[in-house]
């Protein structure tokens, strides 16, 4: 919302503080998007250690770091907190322990420097992060997958969403880290240090996804939304009836654990890949994407996967589109995403707030206006397109 009479400037520098989950970011840039100081504490070794995110770990873990990296970000930038436009935050959605953190330090710091307010949502945030490297125009079509969130929308404005798909129950990040632990990645001596995407991406490099078979998910519901917990649950089985084979107990590492990363990642792959390349046709039967230069926009954490990223390219390469995604550091959370997004709300006058207005964190937000009814409607079946990715 937007506050009538409230004056504020609309160029010069903002502040990001991101902690939605389990990293603590924050990031000063000017008016052109120019970062001009970061900071950001991973995690990710506390929660590999703990087999998972632990809310009030990461929640302890904020408290403890978020006043340091804030302070660094603005020191490496140069500018003093009196120099600041305004200050960006995620309030939604995400861990409520942890937006509890960033939103609680950020009202102290705008109203200890009477600075305006701009609460951010994540997922328009990784929406629009591409438009900081790239000149995207609106609208276009993007697809947001995570370790907490997969969906398709059109973004037609900063803060102008169509909704086309969303997950109905985990989401793809969350799937393969749950596979890496249950194959015992973190004892594999490439993979002690990785997350559970990163141990599998880099497995699969090595694996046949010829020598296990999985299941596409969905196959017969014609709209564009996603399952992966009953892709996970096959993968389970299957270890498991290795493991028996083997004659080894949980724990242990499977011979073939190659394969079954190559096989799992290569069926997220292609899930991921067939229900872009329907939200695509929805969107060109609709009129909802420019005729000249359509574009598709990939972001949130799992994009960094070059697989996924090959796969999606072929279903771009087919239907007329060209597929952009932030390079790879910015495609996880971190405070500059938010920062960014605070210039172009602050650009268009959206949701500015005086220092001393009330907000509250939502740990669940939906995305703009939700047509997953009309997709599913439409009822698009789909053209045969091969996901056939040399290794």
């Amino acid at each position: 919302m937007m506050i009538r009479d409230y004056t504020y400037r609309v160029d010069g520098l903002l502040l990001g503080i991101e902690t939605s989950c389990d990293d603590t970011g924050a990031a000063v840039l000017d008016e052109t998007g120019a970062i001009l100081g970061e900071s950001l504490h991973s995690q990710k070794e506390v929660h590999l250690r703990t087999g998972g995110i632990i809310p009030n770990v990461a929640q302890h873990l904020h408290r403890e770091n978020i006043e340091r990296v804030v302070h660094e970000a603005l020191e490496r930038s140069g500018v003093e907190p009196s120099q600041l436009s305004a200050v960006a935050t995620t309030v939604k959605p995400g861990l409520a322990l942890s937006l509890g953190v960033g939103l609680g330090f950020s009202q102290w710091f705008v109203r200890q420097h009477k600075k305006p307010f701009i609460p951010i949502h994540h997922m328009e945030a990784h929406a629009l992060t591409v438009r900081m490297f790239h000149p995207v125009a609106f609208p276009f079509l993007v697809l947001l997958i995570s370790g907490g969130h997969s969906l398709l929308a059109v973004a037609r404005g900063v803060d102008d969403f169509l909704l086309l798909g969303h997950s109905l129950d985990e989401a793809p990040g969350e799937t393969l880290d749950k596979v890496a632990r249950r194959l015992s990645l973190i004892k594999h001596p490439q993979c002690s240090t990785l997350s559970g995407g990163q141990a599998i991406e880099l497995l699969a490099k090595d694996g046949d996804r010829m020598k296990v078979s999985f299941t596409t998910p969905m196959g017969q519901i014609y709209d564009c939304c996603f399952s992966f917990a009953g892709l996970r649950n096959e993968v389970t089985r299957t270890i498991m009836k290795k493991e028996a084979e083997e004659g080894i107990e949980q724990g242990t590492l499977l011979s073939c654990v190659n394969d079954i990363a190559a096989a799992t990642q290569h069926t997220v792959a292609a899930h991921l890949a067939k229900r872009t390349h329907r939200a695509i046709l929805f969107c060109q039967a609709n009129g909802l994407l420019p005729l000249s230069s359509p574009t598709l926009v990939l972001s949130g954490g799992v994009a960094s996967n070059t697989y996924i990223q090959k796969a999606l390219t072929i279903i771009t390469e087919t239907t007329g589109l060209r597929l952009l995604c932030p390079p790879a550091k910015f495609c996880t959370d971190n405070g500059v995403m938010i920062a960014w997004n605070g210039i172009e709300r602050l650009r268009e006058g959206i949701g500015i707030l005086p220092p001393n207005v009330g907000v509250f964190y939502e740990p669940k937000a939906p995305l703009g206006l939700d047509m997953t009814a009309a997709v599913k409607a439409a009822a698009i079946r789909l053209p045969s397109v091969r996901i056939k990715i040399p290794s």
